[in-house]
């Protein structure tokens, strides 16, 4: 697999060469279509003021004037009257030019080669040294007519001050590109950390810390990245603390029943101790019926894909009816209610939101000793419901308030006989609670009680 670094590199010299060819090609269309007519007029006129000073000083040395102006900075082509032909300064690369334009010169007509010079995309006219990419012009030398043809020599124009330019141009390029390298290398290091960081994640290996201080977009990438690494990290601690604890609910009832069954297969067992036997079943088969109904609701929630099946439900009603399933239980501990409920309609979902009663009832019944008080309240507000439920409990400490709502979660008392829980009730409310937009807070000190009170827009 190639590396990121070095497509960079592939990618950033391939940019500089292409815009090199396509300022090239710029460059020389905009000379074609420009500038070609205007080099040609401008030459013309220099070799028309040549032809003229010959023709004003009869006895020249035509060969030290050429000469000189070879040097100078142009190349020259004269053809004598017998038809040869001198060069003067450098020779052409291509001697192309035709027979016919010479008799033409000769003739009394200018010629303009450097204008009718055919456009080639790779050749850029200007440098094209071609005799054919020249202008003539006619003059008269001791009465004999001579034909000139002229452009300027290229390598003489291009002075000290363009040879520096030239290197300058290619000291940028280099540095540049090694610039660029230089960036590159600092943006892909952090990348090439967080692969190497997802690689670890992919292994389900959660420990680390990303080493990456940045303030742009990677940065923020590394930030959120190590906020899921520690959040996986998290839930993984608590889905082993989870699967040592659904061992331990599942293991203990299990073996209470297989225990008690094999007791009840004594056909010498009383009928008062087989009653009490059977009943002891019953209540830890109830208790794992519980606890398999509380994951499959929290993996239905989880999974909810379709909307909720909102309606309009007398909520007063429901909550009275939760209340009234309990009633055996708040009898059998000798437990007073006080509910303060008004007549209540709200649209939502009334399958989850009696979960929610439900469990935040269960949840007071377990933690409120024998003799205790519930308070139950419901009130309509302008903009949603209030429903509140506060007992005289055992409390919560601070660290357990935290994480009351991390599913799985359960404080050390929850393992007492007196207060045996799932650690999903709470989780559950939670979730349904968001589902409908509300939002559930929690008030309790250890040993006073505690108070839950959820709020439900309308929706």
């Amino acid at each position: 697999m190639k590396s990121l670094y070095g497509k960079f590199l592939i990618l950033t010299v391939g940019i500089m060469l292409s815009s090199a060819v396509v300022a090239f090609l710029s460059v020389n269309t905009y000379y074609h279509r420009y500038l070609k007519d205007q080099n040609d007029v401008k030459n013309v006129k220099v070799a028309e003021q040549i032809a003229s000073f010959i023709e004003e000083n009869d006895g020249l040395d035509l060969t030290a004037y050429f000469t000189m102006l070879a040097s100078t900075g142009y190349k020259l082509l004269v053809v004598m009257p017998e038809g040869t032909s001198t060069v003067y300064g450098e020779a052409f690369r291509d001697n192309n030019l035709e027979e016919a334009a010479i008799r033409r010169v000769y003739s009394g007509e200018v010629y303009h080669g450097m204008r009718d010079l055919k456009a080639e995309t790779f050749v850029t006219g200007y440098f094209s040294n071609e005799s054919a990419n020249t202008v003539g012009v006619p003059f008269t030398h001791a009465g004999q007519t001579y034909a000139l043809f002229l452009r300027p020599d290229i390598k003489m124009l291009f002075t000290e001050i363009h040879y520096l330019l030239g290197g300058m141009v290619i000291v940028m390029a280099i540095i540049s590109i090694l610039a660029m390298l230089i960036v590159a290398r600092k943006l892909i290091q952090p990348i090439v950390a967080l692969t190497k960081a997802t690689k670890k994640v992919g292994e389900e290996k959660f420990t680390g810390t990303l080493s990456i201080d940045r303030r742009d977009e990677i940065g923020q990438l590394a930030k959120s990245f190590q906020q899921m690494m520690d959040r996986l990290s998290e839930n993984d601690q608590i889905r082993k603390a989870f699967i040592s604890d659904v061992s331990h609910d599942f293991q203990s009832p299990l073996l209470n029943i297989k225990g008690y069954a094999d007791l009840l297969s004594d056909e010498e067992l009383p009928a008062n101790e087989r009653k009490r036997y059977a009943e002891i079943i019953w209540s830890e088969t109830e208790r794992l019926s519980t606890l398999t109904k509380q994951l499959l609701l929290l993996t239905s929630l989880d999974q909810l894909i379709s909307p909720l099946q909102k309606k309009v439900f007398r909520v007063d009603q429901q909550v009275k009816e939760t209340v009234r399933k309990s009633q055996w239980l708040l009898q059998e501990k000798e437990m007073s209610v006080m509910l303060e409920i008004d007549e209540v309609r709200y649209k939502g979902d009334p399958e989850f939101l009696e979960k929610v009663w439900e469990n935040l009832l269960s949840n007071a019944l377990k933690y409120t000793p024998d003799g205790g008080t519930i308070d139950i309240k419901l009130t309509e507000q302008v903009n949603g419901i209030c429903f509140s439920i506060e007992d005289t409990g055992i409390g919560m400490s601070k660290e357990t308030k935290v994480r009351i709502f991390d599913r799985f979660y359960r404080a050390d008392h929850s393992r007492t006989r007196e207060a045996e829980g799932t650690g999903l009730g709470l989780s559950i409310v939670e979730q349904v609670v968001r589902l409908h937009d509300g939002r559930i807070e929690v008030d309790s000190t250890l040993g006073s009680g505690t108070m839950f009170t959820v709020y439900l827009p309308n929706l």
